[in-house]
């Protein structure tokens, strides 16, 4: 379950460079889930899910396939 998208400095410099969206999600998600919660959702092609838990709090980013930008995602979260 994907509760929200990052959007500090960092999270939109990697949107820019590494194609990667950063999200807040459920601690008890797997990253198989995190990936096909993305595809499913937003209609493109991930390539890789990383995690990281900090503050009690998950973190995910997802690098999206080269034919799919991320920044055309952003703009609809309105994190840009």
């Amino acid at each position: 379950m994907i509760l929200k998208p990052v959007t500090t400095e960092k999270a939109v410099k990697r949107i820019d460079i590494d194609n990667t969206l950063t999200f807040e999600v459920g601690r008890r998600e797997r990253k198989e889930e995190i990936g096909k919660e993305v595809e499913r959702t937003f209609k493109v092609k991930v390539d890789k899910v990383r995690t990281l838990i900090k503050s009690n709090k998950k973190i995910a980013f997802v690098r999206l396939d080269k034919s799919n930008p991320a920044i055309d995602i952003a703009t609809k979260l309105g994190m840009i």
